[in-house]
């Protein structure tokens, strides 16, 4: 993905707080007399120094977003915008900010990964936000929501130590959902090659509702300019019929479908009948199993008042990581995520509870054993007994290199169902990705 038709407009990202090894140094950019955040504070906060950067600026320059008017008309005629209209940079100086490097490192010196989810988001938000605004006061803004994330892809480790860019455009539009796609660079020569300098991709769908009536709103149209933004967009709208082919072609379980059942519940059953005879190479899917909960705060909602996708997709991955930690024995190396489908939205006050389990692995290449975790989010009310699926996520993960060089006979088991329910999981998971492979 090109960006270098139309300089993007570039968010700086200054760390959120104030070094307490440096007594002078104002904090962002303020006179030194500005009030320090003691070091107690610094663990809980919650919303990355991204996130606060973009929804500043969003309020500020779509201010009647979080007030509109009262009984404001809805957008009379849509207008058609470039891609370049709405394309936005957001600039970690990871280089020279300290404080910000540590926000953002992990144990391994690389950045991380659930915060970058949170970021993602939150980007995707502003700028489908830029480009469904029709610059005029008197109308009523859309409500613009996350609808799904086509897929997330690691092309190479992140270092912390070093300054990160992503840039994020429009791509497509439909009739009421808009496709941006991400990119984060980081470049560690001078003068490197822009398509050698992408570290990760990632292309979010928003959804336009009405903010009065809920109902789909439609959004500005789309003119893509270049050749770069005009092969986007037709990539676009061939996943977009796909996706929709998908959700038509829902094919039952046939003859075939029973046997490929049969065979994967095969060792599941030694293992529930015969366990002392099981595969010591193999684990029950339900062995795998991590879970946790949590209330949802005031404090992780969006501008609309609720829970944004970017802190449920880095929730998702934190658990997703500890799984992969915890089945392998070893530091798991996120590769990528899957589709993901924003069921239903997630309200402060929400309990949302997380389950993750390892659904499946690939061992046919022995140098990068695949790790395919699940992570299911479910709403739950205990009040009136019921429990809803708001997002499923796929996370693939694999094993670092050096972390299995150290380790001596290392082996990742194969993962069993015990469970018709879990096999046609399973399945279903297998069948989604290898449609996706074909289709890149």
């Amino acid at each position: 993905m090109e960006f270098n038709c139309s300089s993007p407009t570039t968010i700086p990202v200054v760390s959120t707080f104030a070094s307490p090894f440096d007594t002078s140094a104002a904090v962002n950019g303020s006179d030194s007399t500005s009030t320090r955040k003691p070091i107690s504070l610094w663990p809980g906060m919650y919303h990355s120094p991204v996130t606060n950067a973009l929804w500043e600026a969003k309020s500020q320059i779509f201010e009647r977003l979080l007030d509109p008017p009262k009984d404001a008309p809805p957008q009379s005629e849509l207008l058609t915008k470039t891609p370049s209209q709405s394309r936005t940079s957001i600039l970690y100086n990871l280089s020279s900010d300290y404080i910000l490097r540590e926000q953002y490192r992990d144990p391994w010196n690389e950045v991380r990964i659930g915060k970058l989810l949170e970021d993602l988001d939150a980007l995707a938000g502003t700028i489908s936000v830029k480009h469904c605004s029709d610059d005029d006061s008197t109308t009523r803004p859309l409500l613009l929501v996350t609808a799904s994330v086509d897929k997330i892809v690691l092309k190479k480790p992140i270092s912390v130590d070093i300054d990160l860019k992503i840039v994020g455009s429009v791509i497509w539009v439909g009739r009421s959902s808009i496709e941006i796609q991400l990119e984060v660079i980081q470049s560690t020569k001078e003068n490197s090659d822009v398509s050698d300098s992408v570290a990760l991709t990632a292309n979010f769908i928003f959804v336009a509702r009405d903010s009065k009536t809920g109902k789909a709103a439609p959004v500005n149209r789309l003119s893509p300019e270049t050749e770069c933004e005009k092969f986007l967009f037709e990539e676009a709208e061939a996943r977009s019929k796909l996706r929709k082919r998908k959700r038509v072609d829902r094919r039952e379980f046939e003859h075939g479908e029973i046997n490929r059942l049969e065979a994967l519940l095969a060792e599941g059953r030694i293992f529930c009948d015969m366990p002392a005879l099981a595969d010591r190479d193999s684990i029950l899917l339900k062995d795998t199993h991590l879970e946790n909960a949590l209330i949802c705060q005031p404090q992780q909602r969006n501008i609309h008042g609720r829970i944004f996708g970017g802190f449920l997709m880095h929730r998702a991955f934190e658990l997703a990581f500890s799984t992969a930690y915890a089945f392998a024995g070893l530091v798991p190396c996120f590769l990528e995520v899957d589709h993901v489908d924003f069921l239903r939205p997630v309200d402060v006050g929400d309990f949302l509870r997380l389950k993750s389990c390892v659904l499946y692995t690939e061992l046919e290449n022995p140098d990068q054993p695949l790790i395919n975790v699940e992570v299911v989010a479910h709403v739950t009310r205990p009040e009136i007994r019921t429990s809803e699926v708001s997002n499923t996520f796929y996370f693939t993960f694999s094993v670092r290199p050096e972390a299995k060089a150290t380790k001596n006979g290392f082996k990742i088991r194969n993962v069993v169902p015990a469970t018709e329910e879990e096999a046609r999981r399973i399945l279903e998971r297998m069948d989604a990705e290898m449609l996706t492979r074909k289709s890149q």
